[in-house]
């Protein structure tokens, strides 16, 4: 393609319904976060608090899959502009490896921040470590196909199988001789990793699937037609992964609600259901009367997402907050992040005013040292 070809080819407006069901996750991981650290012992044996547990549980499965659909959606953008898919493929590669390396450098600022903290605690394994790497070898993956097809079946087929490998993987005895930061990558390890490369890499892959076909919209109409589609295909992957765990299952030892497959299939067909969800919120009639786009604060969420991630887990965990720590009674830790949220939201709208006004003094001494 020449590069006025490539000028020709319009820029596709951001799917704000995306950015909306990040935010929705960013609300889920401060609820998660807030509740586990300040909620009092004696009040986490109620119905109450398990159903603050169980929906705090699915932020991590958002973002993760969310990554994914950026990985094909970003790189998919690329290639319309005239780039081959290797090419088109790098930038999202190269974004991957950087997550990994703010991984890392999180846990540093952990280890300087927290008291008691420990050096081996900086080779924790978070979600970001997880993350990087699977948008990496995503982005990888999509790059080498050569059709869409071919892109959605292969990220399909890794997701799948890492999924399907999961129960094998957490119970060999063969990874026990590896270094413990390496096998803490592989299975769980009591304080050391919540997330594991067998299955949380599984949901960058199916996001990253999704985002294939996502891609192929070419207008309003077929973002639309896609979107119903995702909806009634999330419905039957939920209901066969739902009906398929009370089946026996084929391996010797796997949990329902950590190594199932069963499970993993059921989470991905509801994080489809959600996209389509968040699509059908976002075309609501009265969001569509005025000409100009509605501000929606869980869109600013979803937009500086790491920003969020990256000052909340040290102010609720850290010394900070050290005062509030198990020391909240359930009603009392509700409004606590009701009050925190906000609080994270303003400094989320300074944190993009700051970097308009950091963008646009730039944008301003290039353009006067052009015009020199």
């Amino acid at each position: 393609m020449t590069e006025a070809a490539a000028a020709a080819v319009p820029a596709r407006p951001r799917r704000g319904y995306i950015d909306w069901m990040r935010g929705l996750a960013v609300l889920i991981m401060i609820e998660a976060h807030t509740f586990d650290a300040w909620t009092r012992l004696d009040e986490r044996g109620t119905l109450a608090y398990w159903f603050v547990v169980m929906i705090g549980g699915w932020g991590a499965p958002i973002f993760l899959f969310l990554a994914g659909v950026s990985v094909a959606l970003a790189s998919g953008g690329r290639e319309r502009k005239g780039l081959d898919s290797v090419e088109a493929a790098r930038p999202m590669a190269w974004r991957g490896v950087q997550i990994f390396g703010l991984a890392l450098l999180f846990r540093v600022q952990a280890w300087l921040l927290s008291p008691g903290a420990t050096l081996y605690g900086i080779l924790k394994v978070d979600i970001l470590n997880i993350m990087g790497p699977a948008i990496a070898l995503a982005a990888l993956v999509w790059g080498r196909g050569r059709s869409l097809t071919a892109r959605f079946v292969w990220l399909s087929a890794i997701a799948i199988l890492l999924s399907l490998l999961t129960p094998l993987v957490r119970s060999s005895t063969a990874l026990a001789a590896l270094p413990d930061p390496l096998e803490w990558y592989l299975r769980p390890w009591a304080g050391r990793t919540t997330f594991t490369f067998f299955p949380w890499a599984g949901f960058v892959f199916a996001g990253a699937a999704l985002g294939v076909m996502l891609d192929r919209a070419r207008d309003a109409a077929g973002e639309r037609r896609f979107n119903w589609w995702f909806g009634i295909g999330g419905v039957l992957i939920a209901s066969a992964s739902y009906a398929s765990s009370y089946l026996p299952s084929p391996y010797a030892s796997s949990s329902f609600w950590t190594s199932s497959p069963a499970f993993f299939f059921l989470r991905v067909g509801v994080l489809i259901v959600l996209v389509a969800l968040s699509y059908l919120w976002g075309q609501r009639p009265w969001a569509q009367r005025s000409e100009r786009p509605r501000f929606s604060p869980l869109q600013q969420f979803g937009r500086t997402s790491l920003f969020i991630y990256w000052i909340h887990v040290e102010m609720v965990y850290g010394i900070l907050s050290y005062p509030l720590h198990k020391n909240l009674a359930l009603w009392q830790a509700l409004i606590a992040y009701l009050l925190f949220t906000l609080f994270l939201f303003w400094l989320s709208m300074l944190k993009t005013r700051l970097a308009d006004r950091w963008s646009f003094t730039l944008a301003a001494g290039r353009g006067a040292r052009t015009a020199a």
